[in-house]
C-alpha cells in the first residue's frame, strides 16, 4: 500500500517532509489519525503532540501549539503556529510556552477570546504533566 504523503512546517523551519504510514494530529474536536486514502478535511488544531508512524513502525512526536492541517488527494499539510520535537522540548522552553500562555489569558477579553486562552493554557500544562 502506498504511503501518506506528510509535511509539517512552522514559521521557523520545516520541520517534515515525507512518505508515513500514518499520522495522527491533535484536532480541536480530538485526536484524528489521518491514514492513506484519508477523506479530505480542513481542521484548526489545539496545542497537543502530531505523532508520525513510518512504516517499518519507528515513530517521532512534534509538539505543536495550534495551527491547522489540510488532507487532500496529495496527503497531509500540518501548519503550526509553534512547532517543536518532542526530543528537543526541555522543560524550560515547555514552561516558556506556558508563561506565554499565562501572558496571552491575563491579555484575553472577555468572552471567547478569554476562553481559547483558559483552553490553551490548560491544554500546556497537561503536556507538561504527561512529560
Amino acid at each position: 500500500m502506498a504511503g501518506l504523503h506528510f509535511e509539517l512546517v512552522s514559521p521557523a523551519r520545516l520541520l517534515f517532509s515525507g512518505d508515513v504510514a500514518s499520522v495522527t494530529i491533535p484536532g480541536t474536536e480530538g485526536e484524528m489519525g489521518i491514514y492513506p486514502g484519508h477523506s479530505p478535511v480542513l481542521t484548526t488544531l489545539r496545542p497537543g503532540v502530531v505523532t508520525v508512524a513510518r512504516e517499518g513502525g519507528a515513530s517521532e512526536r512534534i509538539f505543536v501549539r495550534g495551527g491547522m492541517a489540510e488532507v487532500n488527494p496529495q496527503g497531509l499539510t500540518v501548519l503550526a503556529e509553534v512547532a517543536i520535537p518532542v526530543a528537543e522540548l526541555s522543560p524550560d522552553v515547555l514552561a516558556k510556552q506556558i508563561r506565554d500562555a499565562e501572558e496571552d489569558l491575563a491579555d484575553a477579553k472577555p468572552g471567547e477570546a478569554q476562553r481559547k486562552a483558559s483552553e490553551q493554557l490548560e491544554q500546556l500544562k497537561a503536556l507538561q504533566a504527561a512529560l
